[in-house]
């Protein structure tokens, strides 16, 4: 469905002229995130192939410690939405996914083989999943777009995990960091469009860290932008990224600390 050109994709991201010699990856830069599905279902098949390349990411010292819940049953999807501050996409999308890190696996293992996992209360423990479950949801993505599906990640998940964890029967150590919705994108979606990204110096930095970022420029274009998704004009994009790490902005999230101790992560 989406068939823009290297050039025009590139254009789109960062408002300038690729450099000439550009590898041609213009399958990587249309991603966008798709939040409107039509109704053509996706086979189950299809689905235990994506999982196979979420299965062939990268994962550290080869733990895999990430584990998928997809959620297909109305009535479980409904709830699963409404504790996502009743996203639409989580209610509609043809299928639906808990991207979880998991260290219970590693609990039942140890108690299997009589090693005691005792590090997997340390932030590393939590670094490792974290990674290893990211790793595998993009490369899923990735892989769902080239055969012309559409994606969107739900970071609302972490807003009552605990309730994700009994509607869905979670035991200690596991943990939803966020969802994704899988499905053929609707015509209609006129919000899935590829988004402008900063500019490579911004994020590209050589030999040292650079701490004076200037996206003034990025600001301007934003301005632009916004009104193509329905979004005011009145905040910059550097006020919004600011406000998007201040306390009122979590939505419970705050405590998320907290609720990871309870639920077994960052004991130690």
């Amino acid at each position: 469905m989406f068939q823009e050109s290297q050039r025009d994709a590139w254009l789109q991201r960062y408002g300038e002229e690729p450099p000439p010699d550009l590898a041609p990856v213009e399958a990587f830069l249309r991603h966008r995130s798709v939040r409107r599905y039509d109704d053509r279902p996706v086979p189950e098949g299809t689905i235990a192939a994506l999982v196979a390349c979420a299965q062939s990411a990268a994962t550290s010292s080869y733990a895999q410690a990430w584990t998928l819940v997809s959620v297909q049953d109305s009535e479980k999807r409904a709830v699963v939405a409404n504790l996502c501050g009743d996203q639409k996409q989580v209610l509609t999308a043809p299928w639906f996914f808990c991207v979880c890190i998991d260290l219970y696996r590693s609990h039942a293992l140890g108690e299997k083989s009589g090693v005691i996992p005792d590090a997997v209360g340390t932030a590393e423990a939590l670094m490792v999943t974290a990674v290893d479950a990211s790793l595998a949801a993009e490369r899923m993505v990735c892989a769902a777009e080239a055969i012309g599906l559409g994606a969107c990640y739900i970071g609302a998940l972490r807003n009552k995990p605990q309730e994700l964890a009994e509607l869905l029967d979670f035991p200690p150590g596991v943990f939803g960091i966020f969802g994704l919705c899988l499905g053929y994108p609707s015509e209609a979606d006129t919000r899935a469009v590829i988004k402008p990204r900063l500019p490579q110096p911004i994020v590209w930095h050589r030999e040292k860290y650079q701490r004076e970022p200037d996206v003034s420029a990025f600001d301007a274009r934003m301005e632009e932008f916004y009104p193509r998704i329905g979004m005011d004009t009145s905040t910059t994009w550097s006020a919004r990224q600011a406000r998007r790490f201040s306390l009122g902005y979590l939505q419970g999230r705050e405590t998320l600390d907290e609720r990871l101790r309870e639920m077994g992560f960052l004991t130690d």
